[in-house]
């Protein structure tokens, strides 16, 4: 068996990602975002009018934020220290829920916070993305990291072999989010999902 594997989220695991986003919608389109409330695209309205957003443009907002606003994004307190500590006996893979035309710009991006991984881009549940990177890795053991409940489920329905943390780093964003019940357990801070991590793939 070769070397343990760790897979991790990119947005609220790394970089903060959701209060940028919010800025940018206020400066440049006259948005709130009202993303403490643990909702998505039901949490945007107008400010001239109160009215929401419609869904419908809710995505392309998102879509229009990573092509140009990504420099906004800021590291989450911890997390190069952790994936440089991780990195000493395992291998680390960024799976991260954007477009593959964006694959470059995300990799830019961390690069210019000293992260220097893997990454692959992906559309939809993380599962079977994650069961194919295991596959080809062939480690020992693997944890996952990830902010969205939803994704811990498809990992556990796809991958159930592997160690599921569920982080969301964004303080404002994480009351809202209830703990993800197919996650072993919930850490919001490196500080103490770094240990968390670490025993499981040094003894494994």
């Amino acid at each position: 068996m070769k070397r343990p594997l760790l897979i991790t989220d990119c947005d609220e695991v790394l970089l903060h990602m959701v209060a940028h986003f919010d800025a940018w919608l206020s400066e440049a389109h006259g948005i709130h975002f009202a993303f403490e409330t643990g909702s998505f695209g039901g949490s945007m309205t107008y400010r001239a009018t109160g009215e929401p957003v419609p869904e419908s443009e809710v995505w392309p907002l998102l879509d229009q934020f990573f092509r140009g606003e990504m420099d906004r994004q800021t590291v989450v307190p911890g997390a190069v220290e952790a994936l440089g500590r991780i990195g000493e006996v395992a291998d680390i893979v960024i799976l991260t829920n954007i477009g593959d035309e964006a694959h470059p710009w995300r990799v830019a991006q961390l690069e210019r916070h000293g992260i220097r991984h893997e990454v692959i881009c992906n559309r939809g549940g993380k599962g079977r993305p994650a069961r194919d990177i295991i596959a080809r890795h062939g480690p020992r053991a693997t944890a996952f990291v990830d902010d969205l409940p939803i994704h811990h489920r498809s990992v556990a329905k796809h991958a159930p072999e592997t160690w599921r943390l569920h982080m969301v780093a964004e303080p404002r964003l994480a009351p809202a989010v209830p703990d993800a019940e197919h996650a072993h357990v919930r850490i919001d801070h490196w500080d103490g999902a770094l240990p968390w991590l670490l025993e499981r793939l040094e003894t494994a």
